[in-house]
């Protein structure tokens, strides 16, 4: 029997030119918004306080623009990088044209700006990502420019599998 495992594209597999388009999207509640900036000690009040915030331009809470641009390269984890990247290098831009709100939902994309093979790391390379993300009704509400150090096809194959065996299919028998 053929199996599959899960994984996202290797550097040599990311094609320039392609919109790459990520599913499922994922809703932003309020419990999310609170959670995710009370575990980072952001005591922001644009964020904690309804009443304060309706005092504000937007009228109501917005979602942590931290929060959001995690969840936006979340989304594409999946689809791109799940057990192909070695290291996320940083970003070159992040910028937040429109607000989140609780209750909206992202959508993310991703573009592949560049790729590059490493001079000094055999095996690995450099992709250059824009990641966007939309609301609901289809407003930029994200966007960030990454470079991730990624595996080749051919550099993965000589490492570790993607998925660890475990005792079971070290004795596992063909013919059982």
């Amino acid at each position: 029997m053929r199996e599959e495992v899960q994984r996202g594209r290797y550097l040599d597999e990311l094609e320039l030119d392609v919109r790459y388009r990520h599913a499922p999207g994922r809703t932003i509640t309020e419990a999310d918004d609170v959670l995710f900036t009370t575990a980072t000690m952001n005591p922001q009040a644009l964020h904690l306080d309804a009443a304060w915030c309706a005092t504000q331009p937007f009228g109501k809470p917005v979602v942590n623009s931290l929060f959001t641009l995690a969840t936006l390269v979340g989304l594409s984890v999946g689809h791109l990088t799940q057990s192909t990247t070695v290291a996320n290098l940083g970003f070159e831009e992040v910028r937040f044209p429109a607000p989140m709100f609780h209750g909206d939902t992202l959508y993310a994309e991703t573009v592949v700006l560049s790729t590059r093979l490493s001079a000094s790391r055999p095996g690995q390379g450099i992709a250059r990502l824009e990641h966007t993300g939309r609301n609901q009704d289809g407003a930029v509400v994200a966007v960030a420019v990454r470079a991730a150090l990624m595996w080749t096809s051919e550099g993965h194959a000589r490492q570790t599998p993607l998925v660890p065996q475990t005792d079971g299919d070290r004795h596992h028998r063909k013919d059982a």
